[in-house]
């Protein structure tokens, strides 16, 4: 299935590495006019050195009013994938305020935020739009720490509540929740036989996501192939969650 966002804008945060960065070139495959927002500048000039058509945006979301001012000066935004997120593993128990905070200042208050700014614009316009949550099979079982999964699991009730509120004006939400997924990051631990082998025992398909997996998958979303789903959490497990 081949899409054609010629024409269309799309945003996507935590664009530089793993998930994020496939999303963004495969967004700009299909004629996409992509915006990468990412933190760590080094790694969006990387990006933009790869990917010369891309524009690339460098704030850390954890600072909502700098964020809030950066990204309204790009323009109406069509599709927006809501990807950045940082891991906790920190146990029950040794959870500190300062490190629940740290977390849901990147994992769930930036989603509003940009998307709060994206939703205005397409209002003005009169436009319709697309809007994917990057979630996790963490919010559906317990995988990982309490306040990642608890973060991920908000996420999904925020996008359904905005699926309620912004569907009359042909604005879509749905997230999509990822298990295991292999990327640069992950294969430190994911190469090593033992531990890959325990986590694999979890997925019925008995293998771990790999980025182009995830972004299709919002690509369809995005499309207007999809144009009645509205408000779901999609799994892309192999079957982690129906256990």
């Amino acid at each position: 299935m081949s899409y054609e966002f010629k024409g269309k804008r799309a945003l996507v945060t935590g664009g530089t590495r793993g998930i994020g960065k496939e999303i963004v070139k495969q967004l700009t495959k299909c004629g996409a006019q992509v915006y990468a927002l990412g933190k760590v500048k080094k790694n969006l000039d990387v990006l933009k050195v790869e990917i010369p058509s891309v524009e690339i945006i460098c704030v850390d979301l954890s600072d909502w009013k700098k964020t809030e001012e950066v990204v309204s000066k790009i323009g109406t935004i069509d599709f927006l994938v809501n990807n950045a997120g940082i891991v906790d593993t920190i146990p029950f128990g040794e959870i500190t305020e300062e490190s629940f905070d740290n977390l849901y200042s990147v994992n769930v208050k930036p989603i509003i935020n940009i998307s709060q700014v994206v939703v205005k614009k397409l209002k003005q316009e009169k436009k319709p739009g697309a809007i994917v949550n990057i979630s996790s099979v963490s919010s559906l079982i317990h995988l990982g720490s309490i306040i990642y999964s608890s973060g991920k699991a908000e996420i999904d009730k925020i996008t359904k509540s905005m699926a309620v509120e912004l569907g009359p004006h042909k604005i879509r939400i749905n997230s999509v929740n990822p298990g295991v997924v292999y990327t640069e990051m992950s294969k430190s631990y994911l190469d090593d036989p033992k531990t890959s082998s325990m986590l694999k025992s979890f997925v019925p398909l008995q293998e771990f996501c790999n980025t182009e997996d995830i972004a299709y998958v919002v690509l369809f979303l995005l499309s207007d192939k999809a144009r009645m789903i509205n408000g779901i959490t999609l799994p892309i497990d192999g079957g982690q969650s129906a256990r």
